[in-house]
């Protein structure tokens, strides 16, 4: 009995440069996890394994006070933006009005236009009508960007979605209203919590527009990350990162998973 040849690695340029665009993306970060063991205070010193600089985390205050920060913002502005754009998205879809295309690219332009002139227009903005920089004001520029990416995750539902179906729940009796808590609105949860997933994360991540609009008291986890590391990176700075980005990565794969199954149901 003749057996099939066992198939063969090839390595061709191609695999080599994948292999070299992943080493180049992900091995800094191998290494900034490799040194938040670190036993030694100095980064360029290996004293031996602990968790110790994982613990101090927990016992920071000023990391804590940050992290609520953050936490509220994220919150706050996410929680907006979902009704938002929500809204803006499924009004996009259903109704026809002059100008819509020129609205619809408003709509979406924060997702181009890159956070150094958001945070600069944010804070002549607010300067401008005499708001005095708070907690708040972060809250109102991240609803700026947040509002726009979870339109665009509704708007790409909504297109792949069975136009017939709230007409048929009008059809049956359904006042306006019924039809599109009870039809449209459980269709595009997926997609309204991928979004949100999404904006979650870069609302928790952004520093630059929240250094522009933030007042006295305020500090976000990013804004403490970049005051810290202006006189060198600590160890308690690298296990912060490697637990932010555990968590991003958890975050991103969820809001992935929900967009998978949604999109595999609908195909069924």
């Amino acid at each position: 009995m003749l057996r099939s040849p066992k198939p063969k690695l090839r390595f061709s340029w191609q695999m080599l440069f994948t292999l070299l665009m992943f080493g180049f993306m992900y091995f800094p970060i191998l290494v900034l996890a490799f040194y938040s063991f670190n036993g030694s205070r100095f980064s360029s010193n290996w004293g031996g394994f602990s968790l110790k600089w994982y613990m101090s985390l927990l016992n920071d205050s000023r990391i804590q006070s940050a992290l609520q920060d953050s936490l509220v913002v994220a919150f706050t502005a996410v929680s907006i933006s979902a009704v938002l754009g929500t809204m803006m998205a499924v009004g996009l879809a259903k109704y026809r009005f002059p100008g819509k295309g020129l609205y619809r690219g408003i709509s979406y332009l924060p997702l181009i236009i890159p956070d150094i002139a958001i945070a600069v227009a944010t804070l002549v903005f607010l300067v401008y009508v005499g708001v005095s920089l708070s907690l708040w004001t972060i809250i109102a520029a991240h609803i700026v960007f947040c509002l726009a990416y979870v339109a665009v995750v509704v708007s790409t539902r909504l297109a792949g979605l069975n136009p017939h179906l709230e007409e048929a729940a009008l059809d049956l009796g359904a006042t306006p209203t019924q039809a599109f808590i009870k039809v449209l609105l459980p269709e595009l949860m997926p997609a309204i919590l991928s979004g949100c997933l999404l904006a979650f994360v870069l609302s928790m991540d952004d520093l630059l527009i929240s250094s522009f609009t933030a007042g006295g008291g305020a500090n976000t986890l990013p804004m403490e990350i970049f005051s810290r590391v202006r006189t060198g990176v600590k160890p308690d700075i690298n296990a912060l990162s490697v637990v932010l980005i555990l968590t991003s990565g958890v975050l991103a794969f969820a809001s992935e998973y929900i967009r998978y199954r949604s999109t595999r149901r609908r195909l069924q």
